[in-house]
């Protein structure tokens, strides 16, 4: 099943693709309809429909850094023997064919991703239990200021910058989506591709990322975690290659979607 949360000429509704349209679901985003915890069954069709931002109100938003062997091998670090997290909140995301605004001068840098969503509460969960809460999967880019992001050891504040973490444009659910059995996590830039991996090669998979994190903090239905970021970032080639004013980004997860998003810098 592949759910997003759609703007119609009567307003937004959560909703359910059905071939080449939309049935509404019975929420006005997927947020509400996550939280309300009630079956996902298609109502009436609808004839103007545009996805746009899937999830407007996660409680959480939590990300993992360090988590492909080759990106970790281009920012000169050893591999995690735990998670390397770091959190968001919900001002950070937008929308696909939105554009990513941010002052010009700062450093920003590109970071395609898998997104999980939960769908049930958890806490203290195993990995099947994590498993077993997963609502779907999504796409995302952890846009972020490198600059920023250096000045001190803690990653925050380069990568929680209002409305510059793209998110969708779509949901889809694991019977349909397994990154197990391996999605490929692909960013583009002006048409360009930068970024290629597999989600096999995840240090750690979805369902040990939502089973570590619910050791320590509740999950709940709506939360997003990113998974993190394959080889390939600016700030890793030689030299460093930073995003331009008017630089177009596609971030795609195969089997999801594509996000597409141009940089403002004023």
């Amino acid at each position: 099943m592949r759910a997003a949360t759609v703007i119609t000429p009567h307003g937004t509704t959560a909703a359910v693709q059905d071939g080449t349209t939309w049935r509404a679901l019975p929420a006005a985003d997927l947020s509400a309809l996550l939280a309300a915890d009630v079956a996902w069954q298609p109502g009436a069709r609808l004839a103007d429909a545009t996805p746009t931002l899937p999830l407007p109100r996660p409680g959480k938003v939590i990300c993992c850094g360090l988590n492909y062997g080759d990106h970790i091998a281009e920012t000169g670090r050893d591999t995690p023997s735990h998670p390397t997290l770091f959190a968001k909140y919900a001002d950070t995301l937008t929308g696909d064919g939105q554009d990513i605004r941010l002052p010009a001068g700062v450093e920003v840098d590109w970071e395609a991703e898998l997104a999980v969503v939960v769908g049930r509460e958890l806490r203290n969960a195993d990995q099947a239990q994590a498993r077993g809460a997963i609502a779907g999967y999504t796409v995302a880019n952890d846009i972020s200021v490198r600059d920023w992001q250096r000045r001190t050891p803690q990653w925050f504040q380069g990568k929680a910058w209002d409305a510059t973490t793209p998110l969708g444009p779509v949901v889809v659910t694991p019977d349909e989506l397994d990154p197990e059995a391996g999605v490929e996590v692909i960013c583009r830039v002006n048409g360009i591709e930068r970024q290629r991996g597999d989600t096999k090669a995840l240090v750690f998979p979805c369902a040990t990322l939502l089973a570590y994190v619910s050791t320590f903090t509740t999950l709940r239905p709506g939360d997003v975690l990113l998974t993190g970021t394959p080889g390939g970032v600016g700030i890793g080639m030689t030299p460093p290659a930073l995003l331009a004013d008017g630089d177009v980004v596609e971030t795609e997860v195969t089997g999801i979607g594509v996000l597409t998003n141009t940089i403002r810098l004023a």
